[in-house]
């Protein structure tokens, strides 16, 4: 069967990450996605790095499984075009900052009285308004206005540092993809089209908190504490390189002791219960400083892995494609391009046992697809190259 989004048709006019990481989830669970770039060098995506025929791995990997047209939305003609589009649309999806959509005659208003049924999603850096809501943003500085810089740190070295992969702009992204499969099930029982508004700033705060904020959760007096996440985590410096290990209960931690080599902590009643580990953190870390420092990663790994200590190494970017799990789940997929010849992609982290989701296109070109999406709305050729010539399409 198709994809559980068959049917319905998006118009993606946003740019680099927080849009078209969105519309690309929903392109891979089945959904029509005419991504709408400008003319000349299309989304500013497509200029980065890593390069090949047109294509580059960043645009690449937020924009396959679509269709893409050129449209100059400045020209009387390229809006007529775009508005042709929008009358059938079951989604719009923009992230230019607030007021763009209005000047180009885009906005929510306007679109909502073409189409009651459109379901318009807005993706901005810090909302429709407010103090902040005219400010050019990138990922970074919404990283360091939501909590992810203040807690990123090694308390070896405790240096605040940025998450370094664009964590607020997919954090958007995901929410962004989630509110527009909402609204679409809200229309379905009757409730219309409506305006969806995804501030990168609330989304990424929604993300963080979960257990960036539990310290800061609860309010009042007499409020029992302790390490937040954030506190434990980290990594841990063998012979001859790093390990990861996590334990959340005295079972896990007396595995961990008995890997180590240390079975007698078990009994030691500085160690043998949560409260005892919790007065004695210090003297704790600085044993286990110690005790892991004496194996190799891979030995230890082992040890760990034979007492059922949750652990894992920390894989190198080109480790990973050998991962045995990773490759048991086929979570990597390659394919070809014509043109850009073989590349790699995550493989939609979400299984259909029916209505399967899967890249539905190879990433497109600029303006690959005009002529078609055009013909499918009626255009006649005459009317395509008149348009072409015009410069109000590519």
């Amino acid at each position: 069967m198709p994809g559980p989004l068959a049917g319905f048709r998006i118009i993606d006019a946003s740019a680099v990450v927080s849009g078209p990481l969105a519309t690309m989830l929903l392109a891979d669970q089945g959904a029509d996605v005419i991504k709408v770039e400008p003319p000349g060098t299309g989304d500013v995506l497509r200029n980065g790095a890593y390069r090949r025929a047109g294509l580059n791995a960043f645009y690449i990997n937020c924009n396959r499984s679509k269709r893409a047209i050129v449209l100059d939305l400045q020209q009387p003609e390229g809006l007529a075009v775009a508005l042709d589009l929008l009358r059938a649309a079951d989604v719009f999806v923009q992230n230019w900052r607030p007021g763009t959509a209005e000047r180009l005659g885009l906005g929510w208003q306007k679109l909502h009285a073409l189409n009651p049924a459109l379901v318009y999603c807005s993706v901005s850096g810090y909302g429709p308004d407010g103090p902040y809501a005219g400010r050019r943003v990138y990922d970074p500085i919404i990283q360091g206005l939501t909590g992810h810089v203040a807690v990123q740190q090694n308390p070896d070295v405790p240096v605040p540092d940025l998450v370094r992969n664009i964590v607020s702009d997919k954090s958007s992204a995901y929410t962004a993809a989630q509110a527009i499969t909402a609204a679409l099930l809200a229309r379905e029982r009757g409730a219309g089209g409506q305006h969806i508004e995804v501030p990168m700033l609330d989304a990424s705060l929604a993300f963080f908190w979960p257990d960036g904020m539990i310290k800061h959760t609860l309010q009042g007096e007499d409020i029992k504490g302790g390490p937040a996440l954030y506190d434990v985590y980290r990594l841990w410096q063998t012979a001859d390189g790093y390990i990861i290990w996590f334990a959340a209960n005295d079972k896990e931690y007396f595995a961990l002791f008995r890997a180590l080599g240390r079975p007698e902590w078990c009994e030691d009643e500085r160690f043998a219960t949560l409260a005892a580990r919790v007065a004695n953190q210090e003297v704790l870390g600085a044993e286990l400083l110690k005790a892991i420092a004496e194996f190799t990663t891979e030995t230890l790994f082992a040890r760990m892995v034979a007492e059922d200590v949750p652990a894992g190494p920390v894989l190198s970017l080109d480790a990973l494609f050998e991962d045995a799990q990773i490759r048991h789940n086929e979570a990597v997929i390659e394919y070809e391009h014509p043109l850009a010849g073989r590349f790699r992609m995550a493989r939609p982290a979400a299984r259909f046992s029916t209505t399967k989701a899967a890249p539905q296109r190879l990433p497109p070109l600029l303006g690959e697809h005009t002529g078609q999406v055009l013909q499918e709305l009626g255009y006649d050729t005459a009317r395509i190259e008149a348009l072409r010539e015009k410069g109000a399409i590519e």
